[in-house]
């Protein structure tokens, strides 16, 4: 796992709130009720050049239309974080968007745990684990 500096860690905060901000209003604005866009992680590199967003989408089933959406949208996003920010940041990192789907499969482990979801009484389950 590596570290972040605090530099990093700062740019990725400022990026995340604002991120939050730009892609729930777009939602909205777009006519998207009921939607929810959450940025659950920003994780910027060393030279501060790329920033990978990962997002939480509900519901689920939006998440991949939404994503492809969001990516094809990204230099108006850029631009969109850009303004808000020029006063913290000279340069806006590059950006990249992923699916968080960490909640999800926790939710998996859980149902596992409660028995719900039982690999030994149904094969099928295991096709769909999580190759690591």
């Amino acid at each position: 796992m590596e570290e972040f500096t605090q530099r990093q860690k700062k740019i990725g905060g400022i990026l995340q709130q604002d991120l939050a901000e730009v892609l729930q209003k777009a939602a909205t604005d777009g006519g998207m009720r009921g939607i929810i866009i959450s940025v659950s992680k920003v994780n910027v590199t060393t030279d501060l050049s790329m920033a990978k967003v990962y997002l939480s989408i509900f519901p689920n089933k939006e998440a991949k239309p939404l994503l492809e959406g969001i990516k094809s949208n990204k230099p108006l996003i850029r631009h969109e974080l850009a303004q808000r920010t020029r006063h913290q940041l000279r340069r806006m990192p590059q950006l990249e968007f992923f699916i968080d789907d960490s909640l999800e499969y926790i939710d998996g482990i859980e149902r596992s745990l409660k028995g719900e979801d039982n690999p030994l009484e149904n094969p099928d389950l295991l096709g769909k684990r999580k190759k690591s």
